[in-house]
């Protein structure tokens, strides 16, 4: 059975994301004939001579009549040797809230940039978010290089300067490759491009099916979060309770022994069950539900983990913000922190510090973050819940920030001193 590869794209306006992952979708013969013949059309209709291949990733209305991607969008495709989903993220700074979501799962990110302008700004920013969010591999795509005469030279100044930058936000040597590519006319994409002799390197599509991926997270600790408690008292199953909801991490057996926290109960594995019957185990992802072999009292919110490797309770979070909403944060402010399940209210006791990404340097004790900053900040939480640092778990040391007055998600945080690994 092929592996799977969770990947994402990043990158400013115009370097060609969409374009490339239309290239990867055609390459991989991953486009219905249908929707080629669609594209063909659209492309006629604008005059071009050939297919425009961003119009099978810009789907939205808006985004076709713009030029642009607003949004994430996963596309799924498959060759012999493996299977990814990628998640195509928008280039406009304003959009950066878009990187962060489809960049929180990835095992790799292909960050573009145009050959003629070579690392601007939004590169800069979106490679620092992609190290905040532990994105183990980069893929440096040096899109366009057909408009620079396949110049050798601009993109060695180029590869140079972004694996600096890379260096210089914690990214190992042998995590970050530069592939030369034109995603409109495929060089070095899925096929090994005769106008780049002096590039010895694989292909994109051969990188992709080549690389590591990153740990498996069913060899994490077991997290469980609570969404649903079940208890149908019907005559067939009069004493039946059951915990449903998804597997953050690890794996899950009968007989394994668990503790329920906040409280701190334990218990052990009865039984795992699903729509279509008992599982002897299920792992990271799945969606099932827990019986256990005492009656405790449980509801959602709790998080069943291993007992002999809890998470931490605590009612004081350290951690990393991506700042999303154009409401500023400002010290003293009162919010509602998700985590899992529970949703409790916070204190934004101090901003410790908001990182610049164009310098790689820390401004401390800020007045305030806005939107698209990243920043560190102490939450003083109204009751404990069990937390994991982001490094080893990244699905139960993540949160969401939400505005109480009216709901909106403010920021994702990171728990744990994240700034460490951006070279601040």
């Amino acid at each position: 059975m092929s592996s799977l590869l969770r990947l994402a794209t990043a990158g400013s306006v115009d370097d060609g994301k969409s374009t490339l992952v239309g290239r990867l979708l055609y390459d991989t013969k991953s486009v219905l004939a249908d929707q080629l013949d669609a594209v063909q059309r659209a492309s006629v209709d604008r005059g071009l001579s050939t297919p425009d291949l961003s119009l099978l990733v810009d789907g939205l209305r808006s985004e076709r009549e713009q030029g642009i991607t607003i949004d994430v969008a996963y596309r799924y495709f498959a060759t012999p040797r493996r299977s990814f989903v990628l998640a195509d993220t928008p280039g406009h700074v304003q959009y950066t809230r878009n990187t962060v979501t489809g960049a929180s799962t990835a095992q790799l990110a292909v960050l573009l940039v145009d050959a003629r302008k070579g690392v601007v700004e939004q590169t800069r920013r979106h490679a620092a978010v992609l190290a905040l969010l532990g994105v183990p591999r980069l893929v440096l795509a040096v899109n366009k290089v057909d408009l620079i005469g396949y110049d050798e030279e601009a993109f060695t100044v180029i590869a140079k300067e972004f694996s600096a930058h890379a260096a210089s936000l914690g990214y190992a040597e042998g995590s970050v490759l530069a592939i030369p590519v034109s995603a409109l006319v495929g060089d070095n994409v899925a096929a090994r491009s005769e106008n780049t002799p002096w590039y010895q390197g694989p292909t994109l599509l051969e990188h992709l099916e080549s690389v590591p991926v990153a740990p498996d997270p069913h060899e994490a600790p077991f997290r469980f979060p609570v969404q649903y408690v079940i208890r149908p008292r019907t005559p067939e199953h009069p004493d039946y309770r059951g915990y449903a909801g998804q597997i953050a991490s690890g794996t899950v057996r009968p007989g394994d022994e668990i503790v329920v926290l906040p409280q701190g109960s334990r218990s052990t594995v009865e039984r795992i069950d699903t729509h279509d019957g008992p599982l002897d185990e299920a792992g990271s992802g799945s969606s099932v539900t827990v019986v256990l072999a005492d009656e405790l009292d449980i509801s959602r919110g709790d998080l069943i983990a291993t007992a002999h490797a809890r998470p931490r309770l605590t009612d004081e979070l350290t951690a990393a913000l991506c700042w999303l909403s154009g409401k500023e944060l400002r010290q003293g402010a009162k919010v509602l922190v998700k985590h899992g399940t529970r949703t409790v209210q916070a204190l934004v006791e101090e901003i410790t510090a908001r990182f610049d990404e164009q310098t790689l340097s820390t401004v401390d004790s800020p007045e305030s973050l806005e939107l698209n900053d990243i920043g560190s900040v102490r939450l003083r939480l109204s009751e404990e819940i069990p937390v994991d640092d982001y490094a080893k778990s990244p699905r139960t040391g993540a949160f969401l920030v939400i505005d109480p007055k009216d709901g909106d998600t403010l920021a994702a945080g990171l728990v744990g001193e994240r700034f460490s690994t951006l070279g601040a």
